[in-house]
């Protein structure tokens, strides 16, 4: 029997009561004892409520909430007690039909003692589109080990603004980017060895807020919302076949995401053919009543949503069981509309194997994750981006060093938003990560020499013990926002006197992230300036004066500008939030047992107040004159080496090219340094002539390539002309005949060679079938 005619046999079964209780979750507490109670969500606040979970499971469920990542628990009681309820569900209900458990798993999977990864824009910075496979796979291993069969991942937002908290979340600032590298990690996730199903996040255009902040309104033209922000959505589905989709909170030009039937139905099920199902983002159906004030009741707004296209109700019950009984009885839905949302969820617990096989081997528990290890160091290795080295680094014959900053000893400086002990925002949590290894320890460790040491300040004055706001809290003056950022200058002098008597000096500065300003990045901490939190740069300027050798490695969330760091720094390591082996990958690279070679995935732009900055910008954008703070210090695609490569002979196979064709472009790489070595080879397109305004130059095609010293290969790119297509005023992409400018280079500012290609015929509408990706191959 196919899955659809299964589970439709199912949904002719079902009372109304049944078909609705598969529409939304369970939130629950686990108690060490076993013992469960509910949650409910009041506005943003999880409270415990009084009712039986099994007594409000008679029904059956259609999805359990973070059973693992939103508690601190022992991962395999956890699991003995999902068991439980799957049994209860399987044999205890009239129809057994088993739940579909979820987990956020951004950076791994979000449990206690899983694998903590480096972060997404870590990702970003690896451009290996096989790396980020295997590290989803990883990721959907521990996912599948927790009983688990739904990961709230990856996230596909395009950042065009670095003030935006979640900036660390995403691959960076370009579509092709972000699309080809979470695809990978769909791929990986969704592996058939352990069927977790990937839920890309968030649907659409979430990252170009006003002013850069958590849930604001977004104005993006209609072919601009095409052609960046949902590309890696429509790629990941066309071509990675993800099985969830989760709506934003925001409205685009009024509309809020989780109502959009032109966005979610006519384009993404209509158009794209996406048959997966839809989950809202925790909260957002409600809001669609309370906060956007577009529905006048929870009737409307659930007729509204599942005409929309809308299935699950995440991550409770706060709307659906209310409303579409209501919603049925004034004859705003008909019960199709119900069955048509119950028979996809079904589907795809069918797909996840759930019916076949609902229960979770204890014993398997995170088995895999001292496997793991070496993968998630690998990852943040991968991920160092060297932004400047005037040959300081590696650090041979550096004598005594001060190691010097406030994340030079803190294990949380190493992690994401979406890390365990971060997201749960508990200050105790910090105990639990003792195994994870700072920086001061790595390199204690690794290096011949003495280390001194000395904090120089703090970023946060204290860990809370909540978070600082949820948006429902928010009032209009803001008067509800607490600020946990450090202003305390009291250390520095001890931090200089420390420098005074190294050789060489490390600063380790950057971020501490946490949900809505209970850190300085991640979701809801948004920041109006690009200058490092707190009094960090008066501790690298007070250090710099001194005159000593010194190298910053930056553990941040989004690119910080480091005024005179830049400037009289002798190295500058870029290392994001690279997880449990962050310290491990950071110190090796210093100490030159690796090669950097990551590209930075976004800009470090020159000031917050010409924000929003991205490198694939129009023309005018930077004014008439043009505005002097407008610009990248580093620009995208950027990294050094401790090596040199000389990349030469560039050029078209054809410098004319039909409009259904494909370019192709190689060039020789060697490299022509003393030690082994990544490259990331990048090809720009722009489109000279056009009848919108196109970018001054756009990412088409990438390779990340090995070489050893002395060694060269030849990359050649097959790049189908169906990615220089743009969207036209129908909402199709259309692929026009003339000049197109190929530039070859290392970064978007290092450009070694300009070809330009003739494409030739007429103008080409494309179908939904048309080719997203370039083909590489390597010759050596």
């Amino acid at each position: 029997m196919q899955m659809r005619d299964q589970a439709r046999e199912l949904v002719g079964k079902m009372t109304l009561e049944e078909k609705i209780s598969q529409l939304h979750s369970l939130w629950l507490n686990i108690g060490d004892d076993g013992k469960l109670t509910m949650k409910s969500l009041n506005g943003y606040h999880p409270e415990v409520g009084s009712q039986d979970p099994f007594e409000f499971m008679k029904n059956g469920i259609g999805q359990i909430t973070r059973p693992l990542g939103s508690q601190d628990i022992d991962p395999v009681t956890a699991v003995r007690e999902l068991n439980r309820i799957q049994h209860f569900l399987v044999n205890n209900t009239r129809l057994g039909i088993p739940a579909l458990p979820h987990e956020e798993c951004l950076a791994g999977l979000m449990a206690g003692g899983a694998t903590i990864f480096p972060a997404g824009i870590n990702n970003g910075s690896t451009w290996d589109e096989d790396l980020i496979e295997r590290v989803g796979s990883a990721i959907g291993e521990e996912v599948y080990s927790v009983g688990s069969r739904q990961g709230l991942s990856p996230v596909l937002d395009v950042c065009r603004d670095a003030r935006w908290g979640r900036t660390e979340e995403t691959f960076g600032e370009d579509p092709y980017l972000a699309a080809i590298l979470g695809s990978a990690y769909v791929r990986g996730l969704q592996d058939s060895r352990h069927p977790v199903i990937a839920t890309l996040k968030h649907y659409a255009g979430h990252s170009f807020s006003e002013g850069a902040r958590n849930h604001a309104p977004v104005r993006i033209g209609r072919r601009e919302l095409n052609d960046l922000f949902l590309f890696p959505f429509e790629m990941a589905v066309k071509y990675a076949r993800a099985g969830s989709i989760m709506p934003a909170y925001h409205d685009i030009d009024g509309e809020p995401l989780h109502q959009s039937k032109e966005l979610l139905g006519d384009l993404l099920r209509g158009r794209w053919g996406f048959e997966g199902i839809l989950v809202s983002d925790y909260g957002g159906l409600e809001q669609l009543v309370t906060d956007h004030r577009t529905q006048p009741d929870k009737a409307h707004a659930a007729a509204a949503s599942l005409l929309a296209g809308m299935d699950v109700e995440l991550p409770a019950n706060t709307l659906y069981p209310e409303g579409i009984p209501e919603a049925l009885k004034q004859g705003l839905i008909s019960i199709s509309d119900v069955d048509e949302a119950v028979t996809r969820h079904l589907i795809q617990k069918i797909k996840a194997g759930l019916f076949s096989n609902p229960y979770t081997d204890e014993a398997l528990v995170l088995s895999s994750v001292a496997e793991h290890e070496p993968l998630a160091l690998e990852a943040a290795e991968k991920s160092m981006v060297l932004i400047k080295n005037d040959g300081i680094l590696p650090l041979k014959g550096a004598g005594k060093i001060a190691l010097i900053g406030p994340l030079a000893d803190d294990t949380m400086g190493m992690m994401g938003g979406y890390s365990f002990p971060i997201h749960l925002i508990i200050a105790h949590n910090k105990d639990k990560t003792s195994q994870i290894q700072t920086l001061k320890g790595s390199l204690e460790a690794s290096f011949d020499g003495e280390v001194l040491y000395a904090k120089g300040c703090d970023v946060l004055i204290s860990r809370p013990d909540k978070p600082a706001v949820f948006p429902g809290d928010i009032v209009a003056d803001g008067s509800m926002q607490t600020d946990f950022v450090s202003r305390d200058t009291s250390r520095i002098a001890e931090a200089v006197a420390t420098a005074k008597r190294a050789d060489t000096v490390v600063l380790a500065v950057g971020d501490l992230a946490g949900l809505f300003l209970s850190g300085t990045v991640g979701e809801g901490s948004d920041v109006s300036s690009l200058t490092l939190p707190g009094v960090q740069q008066e501790l690298i300027d007070a250090v710099l004066e001194l005159g000593k050798p010194t190298v910053i490695v930056v553990f941040s969330g989004r690119p910080y500008h480091l005024g005179k760091g830049f400037r009289k720094a002798g190295a500058v390591l870029q290392a994001w939030l690279p997880g449990q082996k962050g310290a491990a990958a950071a110190s090796n690279v210093l100490l030159g047992r690796t090669n950097p070679g990551g590209k930075l995935p976004v800009s470090i732009p020159r000031c917050a107040g010409a924000m929003p900055y991205f490198y694939n910008h129009k023309m005018k954008s930077a004014g008439t004159p043009i505005q002097k703070d407008f610009g990248a210090e580093y620009p995208f695609g950027h990294g050094c080496s401790y090596t040199n490569f000389l990349i030469e002979s560039c050029e078209l196979t054809e410098d004319t090219v039909p409009v259904e064709g494909s370019i192709q472009v190689s060039a020789q790489v060697k490299n022509i340094g003393d030690v082994q070595g990544d490259e990331v080879i990048q090809v720009y397109t722009r489109d000279l002539y056009a009848r919108y305004v196109r970018p001054i130059q756009e990412l088409k095609a990438f390779q990340r390539i090995t070489l050893a010293p002395g060694e060269s290969c030849r990359v050649s790119f097959n790049i189908p002309t169906d990615l220089v297509s743009y969207t036209i005023d129908s909402g199709n992409r259309i692929v026009e005949p003339g000049d197109l400018e190929i530039m070859v280079g290392t970064s978007s500012k290092d450009i070694v060679s300009k070809l330009r290609v003739t494409l030739t015929g007429q103008p080409r509408i494309l179908g939904e079938d048309w080719r997203m990706k370039s083909l590489v191959t390597i010759s050596k």
